[in-house]
């Protein structure tokens, strides 16, 4: 582990103004729950970033992954940019769009073997956002809390292609309750998913 990088990103985090409220190292550090899951995958795509959490501390554990991070705000996704220059992180592509343009890019759609999200939405909203970037055969690793009950995401987890492998518990010392949703792809996803921007926000399936 590069612990030099991982502190790095902290003070890249807070001296970027109005990124986040309470940049610290535990809030880094919370995504590295997630390796265990990764097995050998190659492609990685966090959906969602934000302030590159989980994909950059990732990318640092893992060098050898070749990372997509996708953050429709244009200040966030400036500041990807910037942090994965200061911190010479090669194969690490920044998208600046949302997730559902994204998934209907032939590009990217049911191209990675790894997504991952942290905080990004309510399960139902958030497989719709990420499975269709997800090849057959990959997983999509959702960081949620035991608040959370997978179960009200049964439906659209089936409609996108998916099936929920495992609910495991994951706490970091900034989420003493945290876990990690594991949602096998083992169909591809229909043409129809996602839907247009806002859609699956305001109509979840």
């Amino acid at each position: 582990m590069n612990d030099s990088k991982l502190d790095q990103l902290v003070r890249l985090i807070s001296a970027w103004p109005g990124l986040m409220a309470r940049p610290d190292r535990a809030l880094v550090d919370d995504g590295l729950v997630l390796l265990e899951y990764l097995g050998a995958a190659h492609r990685l795509v966090d959906v969602g970033s934000g302030a590159g959490l989980p994909g950059i501390p990732i990318k640092i554990a893992r060098p050898d992954l070749d990372v997509t991070l996708i953050e429709s705000d244009q200040a966030k996704a400036a500041f990807l940019v910037h942090a994965c220059a200061a911190l010479g992180l090669e194969h690490v592509e920044v998208e600046a769009r949302r997730a559902e343009e994204a998934g209907r890019d032939p590009r990217l759609r049911e191209a990675f073997d790894i997504a991952v999200a942290r905080a990004l939405a309510p399960l139902p909203v958030l497989v719709e956002l990420c499975l269709p970037l997800v090849r057959v055969g990959g997983r999509l690793l959702a960081q949620k809390t035991e608040a959370e009950d997978p179960a009200a995401a049964a439906r659209a987890i089936q409609l996108l292609g998916g099936e929920l492998s495992a609910v495991k518990a994951a706490p970091s010392a900034a989420r003493g309750a945290g876990t990690v949703v594991v949602i096998d792809k083992v169909r591809p996803t229909p043409a129809l998913y996602p839907r247009r921007a806002g859609v699956p926000a305001r109509k979840p399936l």
